[in-house]
């Protein structure tokens, strides 16, 4: 890559969405509370909090529109229940879909190839397609482009 700078921020934004999956995980498994559970998160983290800022903004926003998310969820998650959908698919969904409908700094093409990594890593075979198919659907509501971010 011709920037490491920018190599070097994609890869902090990796970790820092895979920290924000992995609290949600958490979240929705055992109930977490947030913020003191997020205190107790984050002193397992091998890096310092402040490195985790993106990661915290994620987490705050999907517990912010968490009804709309779950909502979303619902509608296009056809024959599936929130209570049927393995926790770890339900956290990933979660965080993509805020990153679509509430983060217009990040292109919706991004969250969507995001999430889909994330689902290879953390779940099961069939899981990608599974994600992939509920975001393309939320995609294709979005009134914005794709492989762009919105400039404000």
């Amino acid at each position: 890559m011709d920037n490491p700078g920018k190599e070097s921020k994609l890869a902090g934004r990796r970790e820092n969405r895979i920290a924000a999956m992995q609290f949600l995980y958490m979240q929705a498994v055992s109930s977490a509370s947030v913020p003191a559970d997020l205190d107790a998160f984050f002193e397992t983290k091998e890096r310092p909090r402040g490195y985790y800022a993106f990661a915290e903004e994620l987490i705050a926003g999907v517990n912010e529109h968490l009804a709309e998310i779950d909502e979303k969820i619902s509608r296009y998650a056809v024959n599936w229940t929130i209570d049927r959908i393995a926790k770890v698919d339900l956290a990933i969904l979660r965080l993509a879909i805020f990153e679509l409908e509430y983060r217009l700094d990040i292109p919706p093409i991004v969250s969507i190839n995001e999430a889909v990594d994330l689902a290879k890593t953390f779940s099961s075979a069939e899981s990608k397609r599974f994600v992939n198919g509920i975001l393309d659907k939320v995609k294709t509501t979005l009134t914005r482009p794709f492989r762009t971010a919105v400039r404000k």
